[in-house]
């Protein structure tokens, strides 16, 4: 549980009770029995194998894993499916990001099926109130070793690969048209560091481009990154000079095994941070540095980190902000950290949750990815069943039943 002194506000994330408003003793016992199974490391490892192994054999598993893990942490394989989860997110106030969590695929026809669903997603989130943002990838809409090439300095297309980039413009400009008409943000999020320079340039035309009256188009910084406090002092300049609203989500990070790594393998030094330490600085120091330059800046505080949020709601009391003050978010995943997200939603401030969703089997290197975070991850693992169980004991120990 958490352990650190709260200071001024009341936000008791510890709060099992408003937690898990939402479970019912069902759902609650089968969160309890997914984050038992990932605790296992060799089970998660083997499972993700399997998983992988029994989908190219075309072995009939989906159901299973739809019913398991992609339950917990999906909110249905199509839009319509996620409405049940959006409703009852709506309920507690957090409204939801719907993300098209389909990765992977390098195909220039799935390329154009990506985009088309992102419009989709633009389209929905205009007409409900509980959809505040949306979100993309670029490597869902373009090929990975063609903003490779055009991350590394001097580097020359050929024909063949200039009208594959103009392809690329094009998608991503008409997603970001699409929410800057319907007046609904996108977070566009930050990936591996050797193709984050054509990202950037991509990110920033689009920002001075629909970002004139308000952030619609946001940035991602991962902060487990050593080297991203002075850009962001440079980019909260360059929109003061240059007349436009910087849009930033604040991460820790996830690719840090891989960017290491790789590293190691080329002979170079890994842009990531020395320590955890580092990156809890660095993060706090970013996010304090961006609410200093509210006159331009809107962001997003997407974390996981207990006292990341304490101390930003400190900050935000400090500085005589109110709680629901439009140009700030906090954002968690969905299935996770829900101690922290409907506590602060209780209490008043802005919350989404990250829904993802898509084909099950599309979807599985994102599940994987939360599996293995939370089966290597101690600390979050830990927390996450200690929150659950506590719950499910408070249940108990007051006869509580919750059935809806």
């Amino acid at each position: 549980m958490f352990t650190e002194d709260k200071k001024r506000h009341e936000i008791d994330f510890n709060d099992s009770k408003t937690a898990f408003i939402y479970k019912s003793d069902k759902d609650l016992k089968f969160s309890v029995l997914m984050f038992r199974l990932m605790s296992y490391r060799p089970l998660t490892k083997i499972g993700g194998e399997l998983t992988e192994l029994g989908l190219k054999l075309k072995l009939p598993i989906k159901g299973i894993i739809k019913a398991t893990i992609f339950r917990q942490f999906c909110g249905g394989e199509t839009l319509a499916e996620c409405n049940s989860a959006i409703v009852d997110l709506a309920k507690a106030n957090i409204g939801s990001i719907l993300d098209y969590s389909v990765e992977g695929i390098q195909d220039e026809a799935v390329f154009d099926a990506v985009t088309d669903e992102l419009l989709r997603v633009c389209d929905k989130a205009a007409k409900s109130p509980n959809i505040p943002v949306t979100c993309m990838k670029i490597t869902g809409v373009a090929e990975f070793a063609l903003l490779e090439k055009l991350s590394k300095p001097g580097s020359e297309l050929t024909n063949k690969e200039k009208n594959a980039y103009q392809k690329v413009v094009t998608r991503v400009n008409r997603i970001c048209e699409r929410a800057h008409k319907n007046d609904v943000p996108i977070y566009i999020d930050a990936e591996e560091s050797w193709i984050q320079p054509a990202l950037d340039r991509l990110i920033g035309t689009m920002m001075r481009k629909y970002n004139k009256k308000k952030a619609i188009v946001f940035t991602t910084f991962q902060m487990y990154k050593h080297s991203m406090l002075p850009v962001l002092e440079r980019m909260i300049g360059e929109a003061k000079r240059e007349g436009f609203k910087f849009g930033i989500k604040f991460v820790r990070g996830a690719y840090m095994e891989k960017e290491n790594k790789r590293a190691e393998k080329l002979g170079y030094s890994t842009p990531i941070q020395p320590s955890k330490e580092a990156t809890d600085e660095d993060f706090d120091k970013a996010v304090e540095f961006a609410l200093g330059h509210l006159d331009v800046v809107e962001m997003c505080c997407g974390t996981h980190n207990e006292l990341s949020c304490y101390k930003l709601v400190d900050l935000m009391d400090d500085k005589g902000i109110k709680p629901n003050h439009s140009g700030i978010y906090f954002s968690q995943l969905y299935g996770m950290s829900d101690n922290i997200s409907f506590n602060l939603a209780n209490a008043g401030y802005n919350v989404t949750k990250y829904l993802p969703y898509g084909p099950v089997e599309k979807t599985i290197p994102y599940l994987l990815r939360r599996a293995e975070e939370n089966s290597a991850i101690t600390g979050q693992m830990g927390k996450e069943l200690r929150f659950l169980l506590a719950e499910k004991k408070r249940r108990e120990d007051t006869g509580e039943r919750v059935n809806s």
